[in-house]
Order: C-alpha cells, then sequence, then structure tokens
C-alpha cells in the first residue's frame, strides 16, 4: 500500500510540473519575459516561504542559524538551476510542451546522475560514488547505458522536430499551437536546460544541514513517525532565491531590449486574467515539490523516486502536447518519429532509475 500512495504522489507531483506551462497559454498580450517573471515572483519568492510557514514552525530561525557558507553555496546552485529554469521556459517555448519537456527532462534526469560522480572524482567524500566506482560497477554501467540511449532518444527527437518543420513548410502551414518554433535555437536552450536544471538537487545536498534541522526538530515533537515529510521546504527557499536573481535579471534585461515594461499595466490587455494565469503557471511548478518529499516518504528511495518523478512529468507533458494539437498537420512518419524519440528517453530514465534501484 505504502509503494502505491509513493506512485499516485509522483503522479501528482508530475502532473503538476507537467502541467505547469499550461496556463502561460492563457496569457494574452504580453511578451514571453513578463508572463515568465510574474509567475516566478510566485514560484519562486512568493510560494514557497508560504509552503515553509505552514510546515515547519521556525523555518526563518533555521536559516538564520545556519552557516554562510552553507546559505551561499545552496544559493549559488539555485542560482545555476535557474539558468536551467529560464532556458526550460524558453526550450518549451521554441519546441512546445511535448518535445522540448521531453529533451529537457530526459537530460535532467540522467545528467543529474552523472555531474555529481564526476565531481567526487576530483573531490573524493565517503558514502558518494565517483565516475570511476561507475565504470567499475553493474549499477554505474547502467546509468551510462541509460545515459547513452537517453542521448539517442534525444537526437530521435531532433529529428523528428527537423521533419516537422519541414512538412509544415510543405503544407504552407503555421504551427498551429507555437508561432516561435525554433528547432535549432530550441534545441541548444534545451541541452542547456537539461543540464543546469540537475543543480537544483546540488542545491538540495548543499543546504541539507537545514532541511536535517527542520527533521530533527519535528522528530522530536512526533516520536515513532518516521521521517519529516516537508524538511525539504526550508532549502527550497534559499535555492530558490538563487532561481529569482538569474530568471529577474534576465526577464528585467529582456523588458528593457524589447520596450515590454508597459505589459504590467497595459490596460489593453486582460490584466487580471493574465496576472491570474500567470500566478497559477508559478504556483502549480512549486507544488510539485510538496508531492514528490511524499511519494518519496512512501517508496524510501530518492534515486528511483526521482527517476520516476521524470517519466510521469514527460508522459504527463506530452499527453499535453498532443491535446493542444502541437503535432497536428505532419505526416504520420513524422509522428511516429517523435513518439519513438519520447518513448526512447523514456526507458532510458528507467533505465538510469534501475541501475540506482541496484546499488
Amino acid at each position: 500500500m505504502q509503494v502505491i500512495f509513493g506512485v499516485i504522489f509522483h503522479f501528482i507531483g508530475g502532473f503538476a510540473s507537467g502541467s505547469f506551462y499550461i496556463p502561460y497559454k492563457k496569457v494574452k498580450g504580453w511578451a514571453w519575459e513578463s508572463y515568465w517573471i510574474v509567475g516566478g515572483v510566485f514560484s519562486w519568492l512568493l510560494v514557497p516561504p508560504l509552503a515553509a510557514w505552514l510546515t515547519i514552525p521556525g523555518f526563518a530561525d533555521i536559516i538564520a542559524s545556519t552557516n554562510g557558507k552553507i546559505l551561499l553555496l545552496t544559493y549559488f546552485f539555485g542560482a545555476l538551476w535557474g539558468i536551467g529554469g529560464l532556458t526550460y521556459g524558453l526550450g518549451v517555448r521554441y519546441l512546445g510542451v511535448s518535445l522540448g519537456s521531453s529533451i529537457i527532462l530526459g537530460l535532467c534526469s540522467v545528467f543529474g546522475a552523472i555531474i555529481p560522480s564526476i565531481y567526487y572524482d576530483f573531490n573524493p567524500k565517503a558514502g558518494k560514488d565517483s565516475f570511476s566506482d561507475m565504470l567499475n560497477s553493474q549499477w554505474g554501467q547502467m546509468v551510462l547505458l541509460g545515459l547513452v540511449i537517453c542521448i539517442i532518444g534525444i537526437i530521435v527527437c531532433g529529428k523528428a522536430g527537423g521533419m516537422k518543420e519541414k512538412d509544415l513548410v510543405a503544407a504552407g502551414k503555421a504551427d498551429p499551437s507555437n508561432k516561435e518554433y525554433k528547432i535549432g535555437l530550441g534545441l541548444i536552450v534545451s541541452i542547456i536546460s537539461g543540464i543546469l536544471s540537475a543543480c537544483f538537487a546540488f542545491g538540495i545536498d548543499a543546504g541539507k544541514d537545514m532541511a536535517n534541522e527542520a527533521n530533527e526538530i519535528w522528530k522530536s515533537t512526533h516520536p515513532g513517525q518516521g521521517e519529516f515529510l516537508f524538511q525539504n521546504n526550508v532549502t527550497y527557499i534559499i535555492i530558490l532565491w538563487g532561481g529569482l536573481t538569474t530568471n529577474l535579471i534576465w526577464c528585467m534585461i529582456l523588458n528593457f531590449r524589447n520596450k515590454t515594461f508597459g505589459d504590467y499595466s497595459n490596460k489593453e490587455t486582460p490584466l487580471l486574467k493574465n496576472y491570474v494565469f500567470s500566478a497559477l503557471a508559478g504556483t502549480t511548478w512549486f507544488l510539485q515539490f510538496f508531492f514528490y518529499g511524499m511519494g518519496e516518504s512512501k517508496l524510501g528511495n530518492g534515486a528511483s523516486s526521482w527517476i520516476l518523478h521524470m517519466a510521469f512529468i514527460i508522459l504527463i507533458a506530452n499527453a499535453w502536447g498532443i491535446a493542444l494539437k502541437e503535432w497536428s498537420g505532419v505526416k504520420k512518419r513524422t509522428f511516429g518519429t517523435v513518439i519513438a524519440g519520447i518513448a526512447i528517453i523514456i526507458i532510458s530514465v528507467l533505465i538510469v532509475g534501475y541501475g540506482n534501484s541496484i546499488k
């Protein structure tokens, strides 16, 4: 029963993450940078401390008592992850929900398993697996196999994107769901996003002292009830401050360059609806962490939980892609190619998850 609840929680979290971009499509008359940062204010500034306040009494005291170096490192990884989050939005903007999300999340899940191990080759740490350990173990070889398969899936998806572009041009049609579709630029930003998005996990690790303190406080008042479900909520605050910083700087630059500061008060647009849909998108994005933590507490395997979470996001994002008719007007061969590419990415994610489960 615990496993069933764990899978359900991960599905809900995956649904939230795979669906968060949909409300943005309801925003009218605003430039991308305007609605992205409004949603980001909710994702990274307003909702995280609200979540911590609701779940962790005295969370501000925990942050205040934490070593400055830990806070700085956690913030730094959050800033790097923020670039990944920023390029995620651009990847979905240029490739669509289906293709963009599949490439980014496939890379994120696999590189999240690879990058730390390379780091620990140069900076060995007790209890942490290095890249050399992976090369010389069955579980590590499975993870590396998953990486190779993921790259193949991304190549296939890239091929499908090129075929889509040719099909639409040949038919004299514009993409009905994504008028800003750009396969080349979209692939570049998606790859960057997939790699840097893995920094969120590093931020959680860097700020683990805060989570541990929240966990100990909770366990002292709830003896015999296991680990605290929401211990990472205090760490999220610092990580997301870093993410807010990089996204805010870039969006303000775009507002200035594109002369779109007027979006926020333009009465010729449905201002209230734009703010509501942007807020909904941002809040939905954060909800994935609530349910991810709940799912992990039930399944009891962090690595496998992360992989399962990613797989659900990819599935949900592609279901939305089909529902939004992102692949309408293309040939059957093109649609079959993107389905094959997405299936390969999902298989790679599951292989990585299996590799981590047999450590």
